[in-house]
């Protein structure tokens, strides 16, 4: 059993996917997130959507982090967690403007003061402030703040989103077929319109970044922090500090902290972009989110064969994970994404424009893989050492 499943946690949310198995799958199957008829204008050339998602246990690394040095900024990208887990997964269906968001934050109040709310709510209007400079417009309704110490520990920052859309502006993923390329655009490094360096780990996995990453002191330092019933072996079982120091290649020093809790990055300029000039051009649309490099397969329209055989170096802050952890390439790969989070099908005719529309943001992009003709959904990856493995 791997680490991740003793700590209660699963990548591929197999009994969350059973539980809901028997609900309406929307007008489009194999899109991204779920698209309904428009209930709320009546219109058939319409489509109504709405996402909830959160932070998930990256709330608890910032919890860490500000009782341990004071830094309170650090909830500022909590926010921005809960955002873009939201707004990515839409943009990946085509939706890039006018969106309504609620959010819903739990706190434990003996722990969590009135700070920390701020800090958090004041980082979720900033976000939307600059995404507005780019053209997309999100609508802050305000939302839910409850004090429920006797469910949660610490704090949960989760937020909902919802869109009204034209359905001949959709990316549905029903568009992929054999012969694809996949365009894939780097979770890690600067873009033009971040403030600092992203480690890329955005905000899948980071139950087994944390424990696989931190020391012990923190178990005992903060109890409230994990669950405590789970198995010792499997609790806090790295070498790390948060204020210990780490050198990122090009980018000078930083800490295990700040690489933990780099903000989720948000393809959301770019996508504007891309959507609003080579719409056509795109047949398909994955953010690689829970479930890392195997997310695709969820999203095929066919029982295609996906190759990824020139993926991104993982950055630095997966290496340290893999070695604090010991966890197997298969593993790795299938909790985090190891180094992009957004995957553009295309043809191999357009996929240039798609590169350069990337890298003119700042963001790493390259043709990571292809899709084959199979008879099973299936996925092969080739991962940095040459090791090929199989999903």
């Amino acid at each position: 059993m791997s680490l991740y499943s003793q700590r209660g946690v699963s990548a591929q949310k197999e009994e969350v996917h059973q539980a809901t198995e028997k609900l309406d799958q929307g007008l489009f199957p194999n899109a991204f997130c779920k698209i309904y008829p428009d209930y709320l204008g009546g219109d058939a050339n319409w489509v109504n959507l709405m996402h909830a998602d959160g932070a998930g246990t990256k709330s608890i690394l910032a919890y860490l982090y500000w009782k341990e040095t004071g830094d309170i900024s650090v909830w500022k990208g909590i926010a921005q967690d809960a955002i873009v887990m939201n707004i990515d997964d839409l943009l990946c269906v085509g939706i890039h403007d006018n969106l309504l968001f609620s959010s819903t934050i739990d706190r434990n109040k003996r722990l969590i003061p009135g700070e920390v709310l701020s800090a958090i709510i004041a980082g979720t209007q900033d976000f939307f402030d600059e995404l507005k400079g780019f053209g997309v417009n999100i609508h802050y309704l305000g939302g839910e703040t409850a004090d429920v110490g006797d469910v949660v520990r610490t704090i949960a920052v989760n937020g909902t989103m919802a869109a009204r859309w034209p359905k001949n502006k959709l990316i549905t993923n029903d568009r992929i077929i054999a012969g694809d390329v996949i365009v894939g655009f780097s979770s890690a490094g600067k873009t033009n319109y971040e403030k600092r360096y992203n480690s890329g780990i955005g905000s899948n996995g980071l139950t087994s970044a944390r424990h696989d990453a931190l020391h012990k002191f923190y178990g005992t330092a903060f109890p409230e922090s994990f669950d405590t019933g789970l198995n010792e072996q499997v609790v806090y079982i790295g070498p790390n500090r948060m204020t210990d120091a780490v050198e990122v290649a090009g980018y000078g020093n930083s800490d295990i902290g700040h690489l933990l809790l780099s903000a989720t990055r948000t393809y959301a300029p770019l996508l504007k972009v891309l959507l609003a000039e080579y719409f056509g051009d795109i047949h398909g649309l994955v953010h690689c989110s829970g479930g890392g490099q195997t997310k695709c397969l969820k999203y095929l329209p066919a029982p295609f064969r996906i190759i990824k055989d020139r993926l991104f170096e993982p950055p630095v802050v997966f290496d340290l994970l893999q070695q604090a952890s010991g966890s197997d390439w298969r593993e790795m790969y299938q909790v985090f994404n190891m180094g992009h989070r957004l995957e553009l099908f295309t043809s191999e005719a357009s996929a240039e424009k798609m590169i350069m529309a990337g890298k003119a943001f700042g963001i790493e992009t390259q043709i990571i893989g292809r899709v084959e003709v199979s008879d099973k959904k299936e996925l092969e990856l080739v991962c940095p050492d040459g090791t090929i493995v199989n999903y």
